[in-house]
């Protein structure tokens, strides 16, 4: 059982970090012409992100999370400079998913058994 001082600490959603991270990341780097800074919101965001993911939901989690992440980065090049996607709406679609299935796995509130 956790008490509401432990899930007020949690209450910073990690999808919330995916979305900025992918997102603000790509702002960042087309706003500034500095694709390193860019990099580096993105980069931050997956830590802060992850270090959520092993506290949540442990190591194994964590590991596929990140994996997701950096997917949906790749894919959104893929997207934009393989099949010729506008580059925001490759970014938007990525970020949507990946957002997503981050919330699904580790944000959304587990059903608490009670040992009655």
């Amino acid at each position: 059982m956790t008490t509401s001082l432990t899930r007020a600490r949690t209450r910073l959603s990690s999808a919330v970090l995916v979305a900025v991270g992918l997102a603000a990341g790509f702002g960042v780097a087309q706003g500034t012409g500095v694709r390193a800074l860019g990099g580096a919101v993105f980069a931050a965001a997956g830590v802060a992100a992850g270090y959520l993911w092993v506290q949540r939901r442990g190591w194994a989690v964590a590991l596929g999370l990140g994996g997701l992440y950096v997917g949906a980065f790749v894919l959104a090049h893929v997207l934009a400079l393989g099949a010729g996607l506008p580059a925001w709406l490759a970014v938007s679609l990525v970020t949507i998913a990946a957002a997503g299935v981050t919330y699904a796995v580790a944000d959304r509130p587990q059903a608490e058994i009670s040992a009655d």
